[in-house]
């Protein structure tokens, strides 16, 4: 009905692109305005396979809150829809233009404008890269711990858009927990102030978590109130080679329910350690099934790490290898951070799951992706966040190849599905978008689906914010 809306209106009227480029232009400066169609072409999809893109009409970039705000009254008078933008490095389609739309890129709102050290917080535009915002908070004392493997190249607003998560999550949790308040321009122009700034505020419902995690769905996200912790210790790392998958996961069900808190704990499958090795030649052991990185950053992680190794043994490590210091720890961490780039090779093109399950099931989850990757005939690699229970199965295949995009496309879906029936998510930080949709509503149910759709409806009457995304 919300597209149907839209759609109606294009076509009643031939001359909205004209209008809507004029407008515009009347509340940002031209250069701001891109209209080019090989300019605009270039801003249609992030990097999400299977995920249909449109040609947009016109991509913006404001600077300011103020002609966001212009912007979404432009749109809102001609019923054009926006697609909100980051870096586009999601992996869901969440980014993709929908044709004749306005593409919102925020990348040049870039300005951090507090940091507080006695407060803890940083308050900071949406284009700000996550990188750049964890080296500035650094030289406070200060550690923003949200850390994506993109930090380099993706945005907080992005982060903020798909909840996103990282390496650290299983000690210090994912975006959500770190937003403490929004300024939010809504789909009529307005401007929304939610959350605090303060340690701690209950006053209404939780606003700034309903935007968190919206995919830019309900509204657009123009500053952030960021918490921040003091900067731990340097972390130190410890690798345990396993001979089972099994074995890798009973270590991690051994090392949290023993308590303790790595600020690290992730899972490299065989196919992936064959993958690193074939990319980078480094060394580690053809015969090993599984590799368990763990990491600590206490004061004291080296006690931490053989109180970890002595459970890995337990559980059937073939071997353990702790690091003495902070470079022999980054070493460790090498084949980890090279993993995605390493399933790419394999094929040139990769699919990307992100099925979140209970830790206790870790086991059943990547057993099952062998036995799919076997049926489907396909290279399935899985790195995972082992220690909060979020994997990352990685569809290896030649985009060229119908038969084997096929082949990858029912795999994948098959992922999620085995996910579910596990108890878990179908996806712990990646997003929805346009990869996921039918999976929502079956994760969902009836119920709940008529519930967000409400919400929707609430925020966004006319349907105009990113149409077609999550449901």
């Amino acid at each position: 009905m919300i597209m149907s809306r839209i759609e109606a209106h294009s076509s009643e009227d031939t001359g909205t692109t004209g209008d809507l480029v004029g407008l515009l232009l009347g509340g940002l400066p031209a250069e701001a305005v891109l209209t080019d169609s090989d300019v605009t072409a270039s801003y249609a999809n992030d990097m999400a396979s299977f995920c249909p893109a449109g040609t947009p009409a016109v991509v913006v970039l404001p600077r300011t809150t103020e002609q966001v705000q212009h912007v979404m009254r432009t749109a809102t008078a001609l019923r054009v829809p926006v697609v909100p933008q980051g870096a586009r490095t999601g992996l869901s389609g969440a980014a993709n233009a929908s044709d004749g739309c306005i593409v919102l890129s925020l990348t040049k709102m870039d300005r951090i404008l507090e940091i507080n050290p006695v407060d803890r917080i940083a308050v900071v535009e949406p284009g700000v890269i996550n990188a750049a915002l964890s080296r500035a908070v650094g030289e406070h004392g200060l550690y923003y711990p949200p850390d994506p493997s993109s930090w380099e190249m993706c945005t907080i607003g992005g982060n903020i858009g798909t909840a996103s998560g990282g390496l650290c999550c299983v000690k210090y949790g994912v975006t959500a927990e770190y937003v403490l308040g929004l300024d939010v321009v809504l789909a009529d122009g307005r401007l929304m102030s939610t959350g605090r700034r303060t340690a701690k505020g209950v006053a209404g419902y939780d606003l700034t978590r309903l935007f968190v995690g919206s995919e830019g769905s309900l509204g657009i996200v123009v500053r952030a109130v960021l918490g921040l912790r003091p900067k731990p210790p340097e972390q130190l790392v410890l690798a345990a080679e396993f001979s089972s998958a099994a074995a890798a996961c009973d270590a991690v069900c051994r090392v949290m329910e023993g308590g303790h808190v790595p600020s690290l704990l992730e899972l490299m499958d065989r196919t992936t350690v064959k993958a690193v090795n074939d990319l980078a030649q480094m060394g580690l052991p053809e015969s090993t099934e599984a590799l368990l990185l763990a990491a600590f950053d206490t004061t004291a992680p080296a006690a931490d790490l053989a109180a970890v190794g002595a459970l890995c043994e337990a559980a059937g490590a073939t071997q353990v290898v702790p690091a003495d210091d902070v470079a022999e720890s980054e070493l460790l961490l090498q084949a980890r951070r090279l993993s995605l780039t390493a399933l790419e090779a394999v094929k040139g093109v990769t699919m990307i799951d992100d099925v979140c399950v209970p830790r206790s099931r870790l086991a059943e989850m990547l057993e099952g992706v062998d036995r799919i990757a076997e049926k489907y005939q396909l290279t399935i690699g899985v790195v995972a966040h082992a220690g909060d229970g979020n994997t990352h199965p990685t569809v290896c295949f030649d985009a060229a190849d119908p038969d084997e995009s096929r082949r990858a496309r029912e795999s994948f879906d098959e992922i999620m599905a085995l996910g579910l029936e596990l108890g878990g998510t179908i996806t712990g930080e990646h997003g929805v978008g346009v990869l996921k949709k039918e999976w929502l509503a079956r994760e969902i149910g009836p119920v709940g689906l008529e519930m967000q759709r409400a919400v929707k409806q609430a925020f966004d009457p006319l349907g105009i914010l990113n149409p077609g995304k999550l449901f």
